[in-house]
């Protein structure tokens, strides 16, 4: 029953439901890399390497066996670079994105911690601590005289 009311708990805070809404958006966002850099990155650079599709770049280990109908017998062994070379652009891509999102987030973040600054409106607890640092050092100079 604890691990049920800690569940709710859970649930009912938010997390979950943050959660769930970074895992759709990460999904989206990961189709949205995958065209840009299927149809935008790899033509340009396929143009440039004389028409070269990286995507069936391939180093074949064992040649597929066919029969003298044109049927399979054994499949092709192979180790796809060209895929490879295409995720990490895509993890490039995906984490550049996010180092520049997280960067902004920061900066916004620091922008409200800091209290003489009346352009971003400061978060209650940052400010209910900086006018409890305030009382304190008056406290201490009248304590000192």
């Amino acid at each position: 029953m604890k691990l049920l009311k800690e569940f709710k708990e859970f649930a009912i805070k938010g997390n979950m439901m943050d959660m769930a809404i970074g895992v759709i958006i990460g999904a989206s966002f990961n189709k949205v890399v995958d065209v840009i850099v299927k149809q935008i990155m790899l033509p340009p650079l396929s143009l440039l390497t004389d028409g070269v599709n990286f995507q069936n770049k391939k180093i074949i280990l064992k040649e597929a066996i066919l029969s003298q109908t044109g049927e399979v017998l054994s499949e092709e062994v192979a180790i796809g670079y060209g895929a490879f070379g295409e995720a990490i652009l895509d993890f490039l891509v995906i984490g550049f994105t996010i180092f520049l999102v997280v960067k902004f987030l920061n900066r916004l973040r620091e922008k409200s911690h800091d209290v003489m600054d009346k352009t971003v409106a400061t978060p209650k607890d940052i400010e209910l601590l900086t006018k409890l640092t305030d009382l304190m050092e008056e406290q201490n100079k009248l304590l000192k005289k």
